[in-house]
């Protein structure tokens, strides 16, 4: 299994998954891996919403934009 750290992450951040993972009965660092797996593993919500809504019907006519944006880069200092 791999691990990664998590610097500059805001207080109320850490906070909000303290409560949430006593919420759930788990200690943070479930709580995190458990987010993150969902993140990981979801389609685009937008994408996921239009498929919800074709698989209904009324939505034949629905134009879906081209996504031809590129990535920026994160440039560490």
């Amino acid at each position: 299994m791999s691990s990664i750290i998590v610097r500059g992450l805001d207080d109320a951040v850490k906070q909000q998954l303290a409560t949430q993972a006593k919420e759930h009965g788990r200690s943070m660092e479930a709580e995190v891996r458990d987010i993150l797996t969902k993140a990981a593993r979801w389609p685009h919500i937008g994408m996921a919403l239009l498929s919800a809504v074709q698989e209904v019907g009324g939505v034949e006519d629905l134009q879906v934009p081209v996504r031809d944006d590129v990535a920026r880069a994160v440039e560490f200092e």
